[in-house]
């Protein structure tokens, strides 16, 4: 049984058809299948189906939530996309950069969402917050920017390697899973004193985030070995 990884493509508010009947043609043409949608406009209208040409059963079996909290319960491991840096995280990453960190992620994660936000005004901070990293698509000109569809299809273009690598991926994967590893250093951090929402606690968590499957044991072991001795005062 091979080790599938399951890359979603999440779009927040779409407010165009014809974008988000764009965005399943080019995740279908890069050998994805799953569309989630968050409030989203007519996405089963004729214009998004014009522009979906062939893949309006990505539409069709599109899933629609109210939150983007709600659409991100089964994921392992989210990633923001964002035109510029945002405070609410202090690292931001290429696109390059993305496969990269995914694939040291190894079997720690099965499930990826790539989040993508308004036409107008993007992802919320509060929204960004809901996601384990941010991400960006360096341009040489700020303006005129790239709009939701093209922005889907250069993620989609450049995160098909890992689509295409999975299946001579892992076979098995780990108990221990990148949202348990990390539950297990909240708690930590709680047990040294380190209070959610310092600063301290959040740069840990968000660095956490782009740490290998390796080191993420590594931090397991010291983090086991902090409640243990907790426990025992």
């Amino acid at each position: 049984m091979h080790w599938p990884m399951k890359i979603v493509f999440i779009l927040v508010e779409p407010a165009v058809p014809e974008n988000v009947g764009s965005a399943a043609r080019a995740i279908k043409t890069m050998g994805f299948s799953e569309l989630r949608l968050i409030n989203p406009c007519d996405h089963l209208s004729g214009p998004a189906r014009w522009l979906a040409h062939a893949s309006n059963d990505i539409l069709e079996k599109a899933q629609v939530y109210t939150s983007l909290e709600q659409a991100l319960e089964d994921i392992d491991f989210a990633i923001a996309s964002s035109a510029k840096s945002r405070h609410v995280k202090t690292d931001n990453y290429t696109l390059d950069e993305l496969s990269a960190i995914i694939q040291k992620k190894g079997t720690l994660i099965a499930s990826v969402a790539i989040v993508f936000g308004r036409e107008e005004s993007g992802l919320t901070n509060q929204e960004i917050a809901l996601c384990d990293i941010v991400s960006t698509i360096p341009m040489k000109n700020l303006y005129p920017s790239l709009n939701l569809a093209q922005a889907v299809m250069l993620y989609a273009y450049s995160l098909s390697e890992i689509n295409l690598i999975s299946s001579t991926a892992q076979e098995n994967r780990n108990t221990a899973t990148y949202k348990a590893l990390l539950s297990k250093t909240e708690m930590a951090l709680l047990e040294l004193e380190f209070t959610p929402g310092s600063n301290i606690y959040n740069r840990i968590i968000e660095r956490l985030a782009v740490l290998s499957e390796d080191d993420m044991h590594l931090v397991h072991s010291v983090c086991s070995k902090i409640l243990k001795n907790g426990a025992s005062d």
